[in-house]
């Protein structure tokens, strides 16, 4: 069992008015004015930088930030002086509290102060204040007005600006790529942290949240994604610290683990609410429909073709006609999309899995006349075409899935399910 324990100095909380969302999540539309966010900044011993960057972050919020605010610096359990310089901010600065837990983890630290939070907005940011602080109220604003329901800091949005090592550039790319391609996440940039949401929102997340460390928020998003949530990206300026205490390979293990367990809860419909049935399994499903379809339709055109060309030429353009059609067929009828807009864009990326099939299966063929003979069979050519073509069925999916219709390039507008 968790235990936190609290310091703060006498003040007056404003009321934020919040109650704890049961039964199906709701989208929130109405404005909070004059609202209170409460900020926590997980620590674990940070005495170094501690003192100086919640004065900082203290002092640019008191001269420029135009809303009520609480600064939790939230101690998952440090073994130097971490508690001990909170205690003495929470004394000097009237809008600091501080919580230690004696257990460490970040996604702990988030659950137990957002779980009892009273203000309208809850954030969270890391201590080292690596994301300009600039981009904070352009953060929370689309919360309070009731635009959205949760906002992220994203340093891969057109629009940011990134210092940082080409080791970590690169595995957080390639961990948000896994994340679009496993997961079908919409959001960009899962791992900034720089996260805000309206808390009852929060709150009505947290009970299906089961990770308690670097993957929590990323399950959050998840989450809130699952059940039709709203999310704004803010493109930040963001600044490596070469001091990090963050166990790279740890996090990679963890992350990873639970992206597995997440994407098991999703094929099982367990952890998507009765709003948003899993989106990968209704996919895998839609694809499978689709596929069908279009090795009958180009099984039937190479048989009608071979009797007037050869057959790598029959394999070509039967290939590239059912290409075309099962691009336009997925298109709408497997990621939802209305429209002709980006169709051109769109089938020319979807090119991308014509070339390799027409690849494997030309080869094939070339290998099945340089074995058989000229006189090699229709049977066997056909076994050869369907065959070679069916290697790159996971390549489509994939490629489809996390880049052509990838809904945070395309913005895809979706299509009602009952005009589908």
């Amino acid at each position: 069992m968790d235990v936190m324990h609290e310091a703060t100095a006498p003040r007056d909380w404003p009321a934020g008015g919040n109650q704890h969302v049961r039964g199906p999540l709701r989208l929130v539309s109405a404005p909070v004015l004059n609202g209170l966010i409460e900020i926590v900044i997980p620590v674990y011993n940070e005495e170094r930088i501690l003192a100086s960057n919640i004065r900082r972050l203290h002092r640019y919020l008191k001269e420029s930030f135009p809303f009520s605010f609480m600064i939790t610096i939230a101690d998952n359990a440090s073994t130097d002086e971490t508690f001990a310089i909170a205690q003495r901010l929470v004394a000097e600065l009237p809008e600091v509290r501080a919580v230690h837990l004696d257990l460490k983890g970040r996604g702990r630290a988030l659950r137990q102060v957002w779980a009892q939070s009273s203000a309208d907005v809850v954030a969270y940011m890391d201590v080292d204040l690596s994301t300009s602080l600039d981009a904070f109220l352009p953060l929370v604003a689309p919360l309070l007005s009731g635009h959205s329901d949760l906002a992220i800091g994203s340093r891969l949005s057109r629009g940011s600006a990134v210092v940082r090592a080409p080791k970590r550039e690169l595995i957080s790319r390639g961990y948000n790529l896994l994340l679009h391609t496993i997961m079908a996440a919409r959001f960009s940039d899962a791992q900034c942290g720089f996260k805000a949401g309206r808390t009852e929102i929060v709150q009505a997340l947290l009970p299906g949240v089961e990770d308690e460390a670097w993957f929590f928020d990323t399950e959050l998003l998840l989450l809130a994604e699952n059940n039709g949530l709203r999310i704004h990206e803010v493109p930040v300026d963001w600044v490596d610290d070469p001091d990090s205490r963050v166990d790279i390979n740890q996090t990679i293990r963890d992350d990873l683990r639970g992206m597995l367990r997440v994407a098991r809860k999703s094929l099982s419909g367990s952890f998507s609410s009765a709003q948003a049935p899993s989106d990968l399994s209704r996919q895998l499903r839609r694809f499978a429909v689709v596929g069908v379809a279009s090795t009958l339709a180009q099984v039937a055109l190479y048989i009608l073709l071979r009797y007037s060309m050869p057959a790598l030429a029959a394999n070509a353009v039967s290939l590239l006609v059912t290409c075309v059609l099962n691009t336009a067929a997925n298109r709408r009828f497997t990621f939802g999309a209305a429209g002709t807009g980006r169709v051109l864009r769109q089938q020319l990326e979807a090119g991308v899995a014509f070339v390799i099939g027409l690849a494997l299966s030309s080869a094939g063929l070339l290998m099945l006349e340089l074995l058989a003979g000229p006189h090699a069979g229709r049977g066997a050519e056909l076994i050869t075409v369907v065959g070679c073509n069916a290697l790159t069925t996971a390549i489509r999916f994939l490629l489809l899935r996390a880049w052509v219709f990838s809904p945070s390039r395309n913005a895809l507008v979706p299509v009602p399910e009952q005009s589908r």
